[in-house]
């Protein structure tokens, strides 16, 4: 069987039904590559990749994002990131805990956002876990032209601390004193990409619109991030163990519901290295 993609929703994510021994290979690469395009979200159901699959598959798509021991949140093995709450592992949980809110990866640091995110899930957690997805894309195509011109030229200011703000209250002063500062990083908030369409950049660490009252910039943002998540632009996925999950992380936030920290909730993450900067 050739690959097939099955929409699952109008504007997002679509399941991919390829045969286990095709998987791993460029052509299936390719047009997983193609459909991240137009559908932003692309589900392999129960594939089960080992660590050593999950990055060949993540090199077919494109050049693999290097993680380093000093990302905070998880522990890396081999450009692996495992995602996990159990502080045996993640020396930084409040982090992850900040996943809890729509974000988008990379829009703190001083290089091309990631291309796309590949997440299995190793362990699940009984309650909880789901990791739902919001397209910027959809959300973005679907405004009123009066609110497209709006938000045209606005530049939105993002940083790490913006992006733990809603934990800091519950953070210890050793914690505080971890969070890295990070890079405070320009984004428009209309990202006029490569290819000819139009995203937003929008999430948790987006704090405010530059040149704007705070209050009005943040409504604006608030506003924008609710409007992408409404039913029609928006997906969650509701985990079974092997599951991959690829999303383009030019063209969608992301979040994951609430979990117990003794879940044992395990899922390893790689990504691909940004192509386009947002402007």
């Amino acid at each position: 069987m050739s690959v097939e993609f099955e929409p699952v929703k109008k504007h997002i994510g679509s399941i991919v039904h390829v045969d286990r021994d095709k998987l791993l290979t460029k052509e299936t690469a390719q047009a997983c590559f193609d459909q991240l395009e137009a559908r932003t979200v692309l589900v392999i159901p129960e594939a089960h990749l080992t660590d050593k699959e999950q990055l060949t598959f993540t090199d077919l798509l494109g050049d693999r994002l290097n993680f380093t021991n000093n990302v905070p949140g998880a522990a890396t093995v081999n450009d692996v990131h495992q995602v996990t709450l159990d502080k045996k592992l993640n020396p930084a949980p409040e982090y992850v805990l900040g996943t809890f809110f729509y974000h988008m990866d990379g829009m703190t640091v001083a290089t091309p956002p990631p291309k796309a995110t590949l997440l299995s899930a190793r362990t699940i957690s009984k309650t909880g876990g789901q990791t739902e997805f919001a397209s910027t894309l959809a959300g973005y195509a679907g405004l009123p032209d009066a609110e497209k011109a709006e938000i045209d030229d606005l530049v939105g200011v993002h940083t790490v601390l913006r992006s733990v703000s809603m934990l800091l209250d519950d953070m210890t002063e050793e914690q505080r004193s971890k969070i890295l500062p990070g890079v405070v990083q320009r984004h428009p908030v209309v990202w006029k990409r490569k290819n000819g369409t139009r995203s937003m950049v929008l999430g948790s660490h987006a704090d405010r619109i530059e040149g704007m009252p705070l209050a009005h910039g943040r409504a604006i943002l608030t506003r924008l991030i609710e409007w992408c998540a409404q039913p029609a632009y928006s997906y969650s996925h509701t985990w079974k163990e092997g599951d991959l999950v690829i999303w383009d992380n030019c063209g969608a936030m992301h979040r994951v519901r609430p979990y117990s920290e003794d879940s044992g909730r395990m899922m390893h993450r790689t990504a691909i290295a940004g192509i386009e900067t947002t402007s």
